[in-house]
């Protein structure tokens, strides 16, 4: 697949967040555009301008792990810039191709993982690249009771974060969650530029969020991994809940997140709280269920 135009704009984009003094260069100059300049990066990753010009062109295919190395120190990269640069390498020259499996039209939660979740006692959630929400146990599903409140639409969390007003008090530091939100998509993009769904996702969400587009063309990306997220529930108020990403290895490309709560904390017992309102709307649907195949 031709991915030039994703690493032009990566590597510019990086190149224009570094200033000099950052890479310990003089300022000198009067600079036309932000960042270091083409020879500067150059010079610092040990090749030529022309080598260097070349790569930022977005050819990238044959390049050595040496020279990606040289170059993700100079443009100064963190762990997931590089793991996104080198994904893109290997998009270049078809490597990354092998490691995909087929994706299935219509994903269904296997029994034995839906137990395991059922088993859970803290919030968990399963979700994909494309960041829609596909499986929870009861208390994720009530946590997050905002996103999948539409039936009508499959519950994706990018667009409840740029489409939904709910998200703007679910998420009380909603630029992050918009930010984060968008790094995990652009990085999603990196590890399959050809899935179809993520391509639609992202166009519509370009089209309908001025928000959306203009973190979209910034080029973040992120390691959803471990951290601490910040809610405001409908229901029992403000959470503040470490979390942890576990991917399942029996189904590439999902991830089990984990929340949890500091013990003894206002958040514990906040989840306490949501746990017995999980179980009393669980009850009141079962009851709802039997009626209505009752009356049929």
């Amino acid at each position: 697949m031709d991915n030039r135009p994703e690493v032009r704009e990566f590597l510019t984009s990086r190149r224009a967040k570094i200033t000099p003094e950052q890479a310990g260069l003089p300022a000198a100059g009067q600079r036309r555009v932000p960042g270091l300049r083409r020879s500067e990066v150059a010079a610092l990753a040990g090749m030529s301008v022309e080598y260097y010009a070349k790569l930022e062109r977005g050819t990238l295919a044959g390049v050595s792990t040496g020279v990606l190395e040289a170059l993700a120190r100079a443009l100064q990269l963190d762990d997931a810039e590089r793991a996104h640069l080198l994904r893109l390498a290997h998009e270049a020259d078809g490597s990354n191709a092998i490691l995909r499996r087929r994706r299935p039209k219509r994903w269904t939660v296997r029994p034995s993982l839906q137990w395991t979740l059922d088993t859970i006692t803290a919030p968990a959630i399963v979700g994909n690249d494309r960041l829609d929400f596909l499986a929870a146990n009861h208390l994720g599903r009530a946590m997050y009771s905002d996103v999948t409140g539409d039936p009508a639409n499959p519950p994706n969390f990018a667009r409840f974060t740029f489409l939904d007003s709910a998200a703007h008090r679910f998420y009380p530091d909603w630029d992050l969650a918009a930010d984060m939100t968008v790094a995990n998509l652009r990085t999603a993009a990196g590890k399959d530029p050809g899935d179809k769904g993520l391509h639609d996702l992202v166009g519509e969400l370009s089209t309908r969020s001025d928000d959306f587009r203009r973190r979209w063309a910034a080029h973040n990306v992120r390691t959803h991994g471990t951290g601490v997220k910040h809610f405001h529930h409908h229901v029992v108020g403000d959470l503040e809940l470490a979390y942890e990403s576990l991917d399942l290895r029996a189904e590439p490309g999902l991830t089990m997140t984990i929340y949890a709560a500091e013990p003894n904390s206002p958040t514990a017992h906040a989840l306490a709280l949501l746990a017995s309102w999980a179980a009393t709307e669980h009850h009141h649907s079962a009851l709802a269920q039997t009626g209505r195949a009752t009356r049929n």
